[in-house]
């Protein structure tokens, strides 16, 4: 039987018809096992238009009456363990966000595809085999993310022009095997990620879709080898040329039947552009390759290397912590320091799951006064300079940054809790707040909230301390991390070839450099950093061996 003295909040979300009701974490979630789920009070509030519901392992299922919330336009139900979702989902005809991410669901109910509001559906890290059919119908879609599941293809309706705002979908690591030429159809894709599925054909009416800016193909074994290279390593403007080209030359051939010599020749004439091709295409690899490396410096090869010594209060707060030293990460040239940036931000937005699950931070090498130490504060002793800010204890910086948030979501009405209203509830309750201390007892990071403006890079930075923190698990840590420094090396790849480029134009904008900085500019250095008890004793060593064991083709890691 319910106890409503456990369940305070669903008190004064009703006393106060609060519009927002948030259940996250162990203490959520002990209660939630207490009572054998949710307090079913919870679905009188029917004037809620944001329920989140997350990081609840002994959440296993969601009660039917969860039809009674009529205004919910946003349902977060991510990161616990559901094994199914009731059909009455489909009689929240306002919703608009349905996050089901995280979870153990093996299929999806078909009234997910009454939602006609829906915008945002997330079923990411799943077992789902298959998606419903009739998810046409949920016309305003615009956001799909299917990733991390067994699905082995897309209903045969999806490809359908009433998908029409359809800009992003994230299907990789799954097992889809074909992707229909009737994806022109969804005329508003923006993004793509098929990647790591078994998909042997990219068809070429993909290149149709005229506002395509974004497509991953990696990890599919394509029958088209040159053009499984190109998806290792080419920018998605060339494979849409690609793949178009392509396209144009079957139909040519098609067309071209009636006159059978001037075939033949055509025939051979291709057959040698092709042997030209191949010969090209086995150069550019390798140059492609060249340009895709990952160096490891090992500690025992630096006796000056960094160590981090990791207190015993962490554990309580946020106990996982990896942190490596990057250097020949070209932040110099042109946009890529805030390449860089953004490519930092997307991967706190999707891997990082908007900072709840992990936080990276990066720090400036020559400002960093070593050792540094990984330990806790009281949040009214924790002082820290925050990037763009004045110094203040954590208690200001958390205070100012909860008016910013609410007024952000005055702003945005239809949005009534925004990222930052998130992670800042990460710390909630805490008796003491992570912090990484210098030497000198600076702060320079504050996770998940902040990293300090004393150690930020800039334009002329060439060594990175790259440092990823969580709640959740080592692993968490060590996926984020490889995902940063595979993004690096992509992005310095991408730095190097139109410095090159630019070289070769004779562009006067561009400094010039001797050729083996260029060379060089495209390999990193990634040097070890050992994180230790304050007994000197080894928790973990980033790098390891066991770490990029990811497929990437385009990327070697020499150790």
């Amino acid at each position: 039987m319910d106890d409503m003295e456990d369940w305070p909040e669903i008190e004064k979300v009703g006393t106060e018809k609060r519009r927002e009701l948030v259940f996250q974490g162990p203490s959520a979630d002990e209660r939630i096992s207490s009572n054998g789920g949710l307090c079913s009070a919870l679905y009188s509030l029917t004037l809620l238009n944001y329920l989140e519901v997350s990081q609840c392992p002994s959440l296993t299922e969601i009660h039917g009456d969860i039809q009674n919330l009529i205004n919910l336009q946003s349902l977060i139900l991510c990161r616990n363990k559901l094994s199914s979702v009731p059909d009455v989902l489909g009689k929240l005809k306002s919703l608009k966000v349905l996050d089901l991410s995280v979870n153990n669901l093996s299929v999806l109910p078909e009234g997910i595809t009454h939602l006609k509001e829906l915008k945002t559906l997330n079923v990411s890290c799943n077992k789902l085999e298959v998606l419903p059919e009739g998810l046409s119908q949920c016309t305003k879609l615009s956001t799909l993310n299917i990733s991390k599941n067994r699905i082995t293809g897309f209903p045969a309706d999806f490809y359908s022009e009433r998908l029409d705002l359809l800009s992003t979908l994230e299907a990789s690591d799954n097992s889809i095997q074909q992707l229909s030429g009737d994806v022109h159809k969804l005329a508003a894709l923006k993004v793509l990620d098929l990647s790591n599925n078994k998909l042997s054909e990219i068809p070429s009416e993909l290149s149709d879709c005229a506002k395509l800016k974004e497509i991953n193909f990696k990890g599919n074994k394509l029958s088209d080898k040159r053009l499984e290279k190109m998806v290792n390593g080419c920018q998605t403007k060339s494979i849409l040329e690609y793949i178009r080209g392509k396209g144009k030359g079957r139909r040519t051939e098609g067309e071209d039947g009636g006159d059978a010599d001037g075939g033949r020749k055509a025939d051979k004439g291709k057959r040698q552009q092709r042997k030209k091709k191949v010969a090209a295409d086995g150069q550019d690899e390798v140059e492609e390759l060249n340009k895709m490396v990952v160096r490891v410096l090992h500690v025992s090869d630096n006796p000056t290397a960094l160590t981090v010594t990791v207190s015993a209060e962490v554990k309580d707060v946020r106990p996982y912590l990896v942190c490596c030293v990057v250097r020949g990460m070209n932040l110099k040239s042109g946009n890529s320091l805030k390449r860089f940036l953004v490519a930092q931000t997307k991967l706190h937005d999707d891997l990082c799951g908007k900072r709840t699950i992990a936080t990276i931070a990066t720090h400036d090498v020559q400002l960093l006064k070593a050792p540094l130490t990984y330990g806790v504060k009281p949040p009214t002793e924790l002082k820290v300079v925050a990037l763009g800010r004045k110094e203040m204890s954590a208690v200001e910086l958390i205070r100012h940054l909860q008016l910013e948030a609410d007024e952000l979501r005055k702003q945005k009405k239809r949005q009534n809790v925004t990222g930052l209203h998130k992670y800042l509830q990460l710390l909630q309750g805490k008796a003491m707040y992570p912090c990484i201390v210098d030497a000198e007892g600076h702060v320079i990071s504050f996770p998940p909230i902040t990293n300090s403006e004393k150690t930020k890079i800039k334009k002329t930075t060439k060594e990175l301390f790259l440092e990823v923190t969580s709640a959740a698990s080592l692993q968490t840590c060590k996926d984020v991390m490889d995902a940063l420094i595979v993004k690096m090396a992509e992005l310095n790849k991408f730095t190097a070839e139109h410095r090159e480029e630019a070289g070769s134009d004779g562009e006067a904008d561009v400094p010039q450099e001797p050729p083996a900085s260029i060379e060089s500019s495209s390999e990193l250095i990634v040097q070890q950093v050992r994180t230790v008890d304050q007994d000197g004793n080894l928790k973990v060593v980033y790098p390891s061996k066991t770490d990029f064991s990811n497929d990437i083709s385009n990327l070697t890691v020499i150790w």
